[in-house]
């Protein structure tokens, strides 16, 4: 995947590999709009309801940057051969990215309450795939050829029922409880049909590329400085994916939450963040496992619960019926630990657990 680089000098190499992963987060951003409006469009021309393109084509939508991400560092593990780190910290740097970092800036600036439906329908529902999440990814797959650590294929197709059945429950639940939908439907937008067409196709070749420029760029970047530092290639991988890569595609999730917070719809913003980890979770994962296996090394097992962490963490804090100032300083505060410890962790200084 890096033939072509090889040779050229390390800076050059650094600048092409910074470029790609800034193109690719860029790509990525605009291509799922164009891609979510254009399908939005086709499905109001077949006269799909605006519920069901909310719940389905939208929520998925902000998924699609990780989606392409995680899919090509599958793909790209399948024909060259090692671990799937970036996949891997994608998906569980963009679950915790969300919680502390989007709710983060969204709480401070404004108060977000916490509805009795979130406790009852979506909490539950977030941390059972989270738990499962934690057990496949820990306790199923030792021992792999290219990993200690993986999410096996058959885990990932329980993963896609699962998001299946869950699309299911959201649209019959939407049925029974219409006005709760329709307060926060988005505005589909009108254009001819051979125009959504045409930018259907576009923004999923867009999201491919972009997806393909991402993994490109932090790989690169995480193998030439783990070659420069000496330092565990694994180990540099997973660092790239868990943050910069994870922040890179949870930009629609952020500018989302914090513009729905400013405008004081705060429903919007919570259910957002709860929304886009389960699809994260059962949508990305599933199907980027399902193409290949994701394997990773032994480093995932804090990061597994310190993703389990926050997301228990934020449902105890919900118990408050809201998420304010105080609540988005110290999630905020943790997001700044948790990423200090993984750069130190990559260099050697705090031993990986």
């Amino acid at each position: 995947m890096f033939d072509f680089v090889k040779g050229w000098p390390m800076p050059v190499q650094l600048i092409i590999y910074v470029v790609a992963l800034c193109v690719g987060v860029f790509c990525l951003v605009k291509f799922c709009d164009i891609f979510v409006d254009s399908a939005s469009s086709i499905a109001r021309k077949l006269k799909v309801s605006p519920m069901i393109i909310g719940l389905t084509i939208v929520a998925m939508g902000t998924s699609c940057p990780e989606l392409a991400v995680s899919a090509s560092d599958s793909i790209t593990c399948l024909i060259n051969g090692g671990n799937a780190n970036v996949a891997m910290g994608n998906v569980v740097g963009s679950n915790i990215a969300n919680i502390l970092l989007v709710l983060g800036f969204s709480a401070v600036f404004t108060t977000i309450y916490v509805k009795k439906e979130t406790f009852k329908r979506d909490y539950p529902f977030l941390i059972f795939a989270t738990v499962l999440f934690v057990i496949f990814g820990i306790f199923f797959g030792i021992g792999t050829a290219t990993g200690n650590y993986a999410i096996l294929r058959w885990e990932a197709i329980i993963f896609v029922v699962l998001m299946v059945g869950y699309l299911v429950y959201l649209v019959l639940d939407a049925k029974k409880h219409p006005h709760e939908v329709e307060d926060n439907e988005a505005p589909v937008k009108e254009m001819k049909t051979w125009v959504a067409i045409v930018l259907v196709i576009v923004g999923a070749a867009g999201i491919a590329l972009g997806g393909e420029a991402v993994v490109f760029g932090s790989k690169g970047l995480a193998l030439a400085g783990a070659d420069a530092l000496s330092i565990d290639h694994d180990l540099a991988e997973a660092l790239v994916g868990l943050t910069i890569v994870a922040v890179g595609t949870s930009l629609p999730e952020l500018v989302t939450s914090i513009v729905a917070a400013r405008k004081g719809e705060v429903d919007l913003a919570l259910g957002n963040v709860i929304g886009s980890n389960v699809f994260n979770i059962l949508f990305v994962l599933g199907i980027a496992a399902t193409i290949n296996p994701i394997t990773t090394g032994g480093q995932i097992v804090f990061d597994l619960l310190f993703m389990l962490g926050v997301t228990l963490l934020l449902f105890g804090l919900s118990f408050r019926k809201k998420l304010d100032r105080t609540t988005g300083v110290i999630f905020l505060s943790l997001y700044v630990l948790y990423t200090t410890y993984l750069v130190l962790r990559t260099v050697g200084v705090i031993p990986a657990f």
